[in-house]
């Protein structure tokens, strides 16, 4: 009669977890259709470039503050532009110098058809060369083994992805594997890509690793010195892609992702990351980034408000900027947009200053509120985006509804079993 039980509970427990299946990937874009540039229709806004990839952002890495607009919010697959996030956790959480030795985990991703290094069963490498073959190589077992050696296990660290990308804004983001590897449940959008990459740049660690260009993973006790040099063409000088001030970036594919690339580029301390998503060639990838870079160069200033800098259209004055001041963790945050478009923050100075406390500096209230500001102007920039988030919601209500239902249910069965052996 137990074992009867517990294949009753089994199966409830089997009914329960089809039906807590995430829903979200149903949303993913992959028709074909370009989506529209929503930034053209801000008034006297920089009329953006005509980018063929189908969906892109551009924004300004300082601020977060979006310069570039066309489908940003849609959920389209990564690819290997998921190792971003992947470098970031693994930069936050060990060390360069921890030795990482490779296990079934890892290996069993060493594939003809899959980015790799050929890494080898128990051989040792240190953390910072895992870090280097990520992203030069884009190698998926390296990445499978960092996720191991850093969570425990790779769902855990799957899971510190998701929760990571929750802390730093992204809306339309769920990672299913540290790789980006295809799995319908893996997808992300470009603005929630580039906030990524944003927080990224914040972290010296990973801005070394994005800056280099090649990198030589030393000998081994199972292989030789492994040389790597980058395929993103932004960042080869010998390429005719190449691009003055490109500081880093990541490339991905796959057949339903296509090409896709994370980049950023600075010049005279202006710094803006682009992302393009589902283009046919990496080369239009490129190409669209470019123009998206140009575009930011030639067509927006930087000015102080309050002792903060802001990238607005050329030619803005701080007069032009309308206000909004919220209350944020006991702090006034004074937000700042232009005909609607967010364009920065200031946080008001504290009303009650302690002298001998050091005031906060810029880089701190930006960790302090980053969450916030990227919700703001999620929320102010595609309302198309609310629409379709208002009905996922309503449609995991729906699954919540019908999983409570089949937990009393189980419950029930339970229940009448137990009386029927007694």
């Amino acid at each position: 009669m137990k074992k009867r039980i517990c294949q009753m509970a089994a199966l409830g427990s089997a009914l329960l977890l089809a039906f807590s299946a995430p829903v979200q990937a149903a949303a993913v874009t992959t028709n074909g259709t370009p989506a529209a540039v929503a930034t053209n229709n801000i008034q006297n806004w920089p009329a953006g470039p005509e980018t063929t990839s189908e969906a892109a952002v551009l924004i300004d890495a300082d601020t977060g503050a979006v310069l570039y607009d066309k489908g940003m919010n849609e959920c389209r697959y990564p690819a290997s532009t998921t190792k971003l996030m992947t470098i970031l956790l693994a930069t936050e959480n060990s060390s360069p110098r921890d030795i990482v030795t490779f296990t079934e985990t890892g290996i069993r991703d060493v594939t003809w058809d899959s980015s790799n290094i050929n890494a080898q069963l128990g051989e040792q490498m240190t953390m910072k060369d895992c870090w280097f073959a990520a992203y030069i190589k884009s190698a998926n077992e390296v990445c499978a083994q960092i996720a191991e050696y850093v969570g425990g296990s790779e769902a855990n660290f799957v899971d510190m992805m998701n929760q990571r990308a929750k802390e730093l804004g992204c809306t339309h983001t769920h990672f299913a594997n540290a790789s980006g590897l295809p799995d319908e449940n893996h997808y992300s959008s470009a603005l929630d890509l580039a906030k990524i990459m944003r927080a990224g740049l914040q972290n010296a660690r990973f801005r070394k690793v994005i800056e280099r260009v090649g990198y030589t993973i030393p000998a081994t006790n199972l292989s030789e010195s492994r040389p790597m040099h980058t395929h993103m063409p932004l960042m080869a000088k010998e390429s005719d892609l190449y691009y003055e001030g490109c500081i880093g970036g990541k490339t991905g594919f796959a057949n339903e992702a296509e090409h896709t690339l994370v980049v950023a580029a600075e010049r005279n301390g202006r710094t803006y990351i682009a992302v393009t998503m589902r283009a046919a060639d990496l080369g239009i990838n490129c190409t669209d980034s470019t123009a998206l870079f140009d575009y930011a160069f030639n067509n927006f200033d930087t000015i102080d408000v309050n002792g903060t800098k802001m990238t607005v259209p050329a030619g803005t004055t701080v007069n032009d900027l309308t206000t909004e001041s919220v209350d944020r963790n006991g702090k006034t945050m004074n937000r700042y947009y232009y005909n609607g478009q967010y364009v920065g923050y200031v946080v008001a100075a504290d009303p009650t200053p302690t002298p001998t406390e050091a005031p906060q500096n810029e880089e701190e209230a930006t960790a302090d509120i980053s969450t916030d500001q990227t919700a703001e102007q999620t929320e102010t920039a595609v309302q198309d985006s609310q629409t379709e988030t208002k009905g996922l919601s309503q449609t995991s209500k729906i699954l919540l509804g019908v999983m409570a239902g089949m937990g009393v249910l189980l419950i029930i069965l339970l229940i009448l079993l137990h009386r029927k052996n007694y």
